[in-house]
């Protein structure tokens, strides 16, 4: 892989169009000031003062956040919030990024899953993130929540030329990825090929038919060996190579440092990653990979090539400490730059 191909790559995403489907969080920064901490004359508890609140969208958001930073023309996102203040505060980040959230189907008896994050502002500078205060549905979907967002998709699918599913909540049939959503993606992966259909979920990528999926060892690992994963990069790349014959469709490993392999119709390949040196925030990295990959190869990249901007998102935005981060089409150019021959066999 050359500069000159990645700018090729990169110039197509304007004309793009890249659904999000899945699980939109909001994330939710708190950030407290320990210097004017007061205490609670009715409790005698510490009264933590905050002084800014940051809102960012999170889970299938962040996902859709790393899109619109990489370019990426149209960015239309379908899920679940809920008919309340967090739902509105996710819509509006997500508009402010240019992603489009009317496929956001707001429901009553539903809260907009949050992580609220509480982080402390130190001396340095420097935050120091405190436990999480978490809120999601532990209950499951409705049906008819479910049609309404199948009716929608099997309308968009035809006009976008990748989707990205997200699949986040770990209790099943509690987000938006259910079983019956599930087999109805496979059935529209099969009817519209032209799509590049990519799923990345934490705890069900087994279950998946169809659709290319995005996985960590950890996942990958516990997905074909519940009882005893594995947790070594080649015992990892076993498991994908399994998960990719059940699936149907090539899988995209992470592996941290070691980069990145391809499972697919021929033997694995392997995708190196750039080293990198200082602290890193692995938050979110996982999303920018995905984006990286679906966006390279709706506008025509090899699974390789797409690996390789998978990559080299994820080294960018895991350098962005206490947030979320995403990277634009000159950071990857100048990340390429640092290290392209690492990639010169890369086609």
């Amino acid at each position: 892989m050359t500069s000159q191909r990645l700018e090729e790559i990169l110039a197509r995403l304007g004309r793009a169009a890249v659904l999000v489907l899945g699980d939109f969080f909001l994330d939710k920064y708190l950030e407290i000031d320990p210097q004017l901490e007061e205490t609670s004359l009715e409790t005698g508890l510490a009264a933590h003062q905050i002084v800014s609140v940051r809102c960012q969208p999170g889970g299938a958001g962040n996902v859709a956040a790393n899109l619109c930073a990489l370019g990426i023309g149209q960015v239309p996102c379908f899920g679940l919030i809920g008919d309340d203040g967090e739902g509105f505060e996710l819509v509006r980040a997500l508009r402010q990024l240019g992603a489009n959230a009317q496929g956001l189907v707001a429901a009553s008896g539903r809260v907009t899953p949050t992580y609220r994050k509480p982080v402390v502002r130190m001396p340095d500078g420097q935050l120091r993130e405190l436990e999480r205060l978490d809120s999601k549905n532990r209950a499951p979907v409705a049906r008819e929540l479910e049609e309404a967002l199948l009716t929608q998709l099997r309308q968009a699918a035809p006009r976008v030329d990748a989707v990205i599913i997200q699949d986040q909540v770990q209790e099943p049939d509690c987000g938006v990825i259910t079983a019956r959503v599930r087999r109805a993606l496979a059935e529209l992966a099969k009817q519209h090929e032209r799509v590049v259909w990519l799923a990345d979920s934490r705890t069900r990528g087994a279950e998946f038919r169809n659709v290319m999926l995005k996985s960590n060892r950890e996942e990958a690992c516990a997905a074909v060996h519940p009882e005893s994963p594995a947790h070594d990069p080649e015992g990892a790349v076993s498991c994908a190579e399994v998960l990719s014959e059940r699936t149907g469709a090539p899988v995209f490993l992470t592996l941290g440092q070691y980069g990145m392999v391809v499972t697919g119709p021929d033997r694995a390949k392997r995708v190196p990653t750039l080293p990198l040196s200082g602290e890193i925030d692995i938050v979110g990295a996982g999303d920018s990979a995905a984006a990286g990959i679906a966006s390279a190869l709706c506008v025509g990249a090899s699974l390789a090539e797409a690996a390789v901007i998978g990559n080299i998102v994820a080294s960018i935005t895991v350098q962005q400490l206490g947030t979320t981060g995403t990277a634009t089409q000159q950071q990857v150019m100048a990340r390429f730059a640092q290290a392209q021959d690492l990639w010169a066999d890369i086609s």
